[in-house]
């Protein structure tokens, strides 16, 4: 996406310029940034939206990568990061952003617009391992599931082949009830 077609507050418009322009239905809301309401929102219009926020050698992971795969209306209210560098790169705190330390392998990474987002699948195994400790995890683990019910059986034998895994039981579980909602709502619908 280019640059020029999405505005975050502060350059060159300020947030109560941009909020009046969305209200006159100038611009719609994509994450933290605006942008004319004719052009689709795509994963790159909502990476652009999390400029701010992501760092140099880190990938959007969790919830963060999920809506920008294009789940969900609205971002998610933390975010999180994970690290692709070798090495650990000195990250200013910013709040409601988690960094996640452990480096992601490399077939656990997608290039969107020159960012790095964990894949479709890494996605779905990091909301269901932190789903038990996060309900915003587990929330979106839900839509992302409902989103792409082919995801859940590929996920059930990642985790199923991992021999140390703490959690490994709970996720299982959680992979069995995301199976027995999508089998009710095939039949309901």
């Amino acid at each position: 996406m280019h640059p020029s077609l999405l505005y975050l507050p502060g350059a060159p418009l300020s947030l109560p310029e941009l909020t009046a322009a969305r209200i006159d239905g100038l611009l719609i809301e994509v994450g933290d940034g605006y942008m004319p309401p004719d052009i689709p929102e795509g994963p790159a219009a909502r990476l652009a939206s999390l400029a701010p926020i992501l760092s140099p050698g880190y990938a959007a992971s969790g919830p963060t990568a999920a809506w920008v795969h294009g789940v969900g209306d609205g971002p998610p209210r933390c975010h999180h990061l994970q690290r692709v560098a070798q090495r650990r790169a000195r990250v200013r705190p910013i709040r409601d952003v988690v960094l996640h330390d452990r480096q992601l392998e490399a077939g656990d990474i997608e290039v969107v617009s020159g960012v790095p987002v964990t894949t479709r699948v890494r996605t779905l195994v990091d909301l269901i391992v932190t789903a038990g400790d996060d309900p915003e995890s587990a929330l979106w683990m839900r839509r992302l599931a409902a989103a792409s019910p082919e995801l859940v059986e590929k996920v059930r034998v990642i985790i199923q082949e991992r021999t140390r895994m703490p959690g490994k039981r709970a996720a299982l579980a959680r992979i069995a009830e995301l199976a027995d909602y999508e089998d009710v709502t095939r039949y309901t619908s």
